[in-house]
């Protein structure tokens, strides 16, 4: 393990711990961002948590996160942070929120980590090492027909916007089971092959960073709307690997996925 990964590992085990703390409270005070999202103490103090963790190893880095100005880069190497994904859960009590912390370098995603501290569960992953929950590898899964998939989502537009002919909408028609375990969880259950497809079709970058190269190092893929493996893109689409290939072909335009 790499002392970048080392750092993150540790560090979003620490932020976990911090969120625990008001996760378990009975009381827990709520504020409303500028787009209207909630937001949280625990939020602004994991991430707290977290740059000055991050800015103590590594001053030269850049720390983009969700609840605090950008940290600009002196070299070519940027922290992308999320201290709690799946705040509106977090809030109502559901165990299904994750500290993530991602590593950009060169413009490229090379490793991601997110802790869900209520579940035990922490997933690591660094370009070219595979991908591991509580250290043990994880692997997508082999299933191939979309009529036998499990495809979960987040927001309620995936199921209430007008009819799409997009491949990823379509999905809600086709797979075997459709449910609304979403956020990083979501994304979590296909790199870990529990799900076949999870889609976001509303993402920031730091909800993006921590999940691309979990489930690319567990075998799986990554694309936005449009077909792109970015984390500033149009949504986000996680999918094994063989699920994953036709249904990128279809968003590109070369094909159609099969039932």
């Amino acid at each position: 393990m790499t002392p970048e990964l080392q750092l993150a590992v540790e560090t979003a085990e620490h932020a976990g711990r911090l969120s625990l703390d008001y996760f378990n409270r009975k009381t827990l005070r709520v504020f409303s961002k500028r787009d209207a999202s909630p937001v949280t103490e625990a939020d602004r103090k994991a991430e707290e948590l977290i740059r000055n963790s991050i800015a103590s190893c590594f001053p030269g880095d850049g720390l983009f996160g969700e609840e605090f100005d950008e940290k600009p880069a002196e070299n070519r190497r940027r922290w992308i942070i999320d201290p709690i994904d799946g705040t509106r859960s977090f809030i109502h009590g559901v165990p299904l929120y994750g500290v993530m912390i991602a590593l950009e370098e060169d413009g490229a995603m090379r490793l991601g980590v997110i802790n869900f501290p209520a579940l035990g569960q922490l997933f690591h992953a660094e370009t070219g090492c595979g991908a591991f929950m509580n250290g043990s590898p994880v692997r997508v899964s082999p299933i191939a027909a979309v009529k036998d998939a499990t495809v979960v989502y987040t927001e309620k537009e995936y199921l209430l916007d007008p009819s799409s002919e997009h491949p990823l909408d379509l999905l809600r028609f086709q797979a075997g089971l459709v449910r609304g375990w979403g956020d990083c969880y979501g994304h979590m259950l296909v790199a870990s092959g529990r799900a076949e497809v999870a889609v976001d079709k509303i993402m920031s970058p730091w909800d993006c960073a921590a999940v691309i190269p979990v489930v690319t190092e567990a075998g799986g893929y990554c694309f936005d709307y449009r077909g792109e493996t970015v984390i500033d893109g149009q949504g986000l689409a996680s999918s094994n690997q063989a699920l994953g290939a036709v249904l990128l072909d279809a968003v590109k335009g070369r094909g159609a996925p099969s039932c």
